[in-house]
């Protein structure tokens, strides 16, 4: 399965819409602060822009067909983007790889990795391009 960041521009207004959120957020707010504080930050802001979403949305993972536990993604935009938080010094490949795996495992698409903790926003756009790939083999 290749997955991988890309610079995909799917769903780019409304990446756009929720990137200029942490943008305020973390313009407002500096770096310093918990995660959940970023998170209950943003939510605001998406509200205030009239965006729907459901904040730490549980899935069930599975592995052959069984369930082997669950996770929960921070934010999940219009049913459309995933939106990962993060308030830590520095993304690493570890970082990438769990937004990855959520996109693999909500079956999206799309996704934004922020982190609020550096003196700048960090934005990571990822995408599940097996998704993206295996759709584009459908229309076709």
């Amino acid at each position: 399965m290749k997955e991988f960041v890309s610079n995909s521009y799917k769903h780019s207004d409304l990446t756009g819409l929720i990137i200029g959120c942490a943008m305020k957020v973390h313009s407002t707010m500096g770096n310093g602060f918990q995660e959940v504080i970023y998170q209950r930050c943003l939510a605001i802001a998406m509200e205030k822009q009239g965006l729907r979403f459901s904040r730490e949305l549980e899935m069930e993972i599975y592995y052959e067909g069984v369930n082997v536990g669950t996770r929960r993604v921070d934010f999940l935009v219009d049913d459309k983007i995933m939106v990962e938080l993060k308030a830590i010094s520095n993304l690493d490949d570890l970082h990438l790889a769990q937004a990855l795996n959520y996109l693999e495992a909500y079956k999206l698409e799309t996704g934004l990795l922020l982190n609020f903790g550096s003196k700048s926003l960090e934005i990571k756009r990822v995408t599940n391009e097996y998704k993206l790939k295996n759709q584009l083999n459908r229309q076709s």
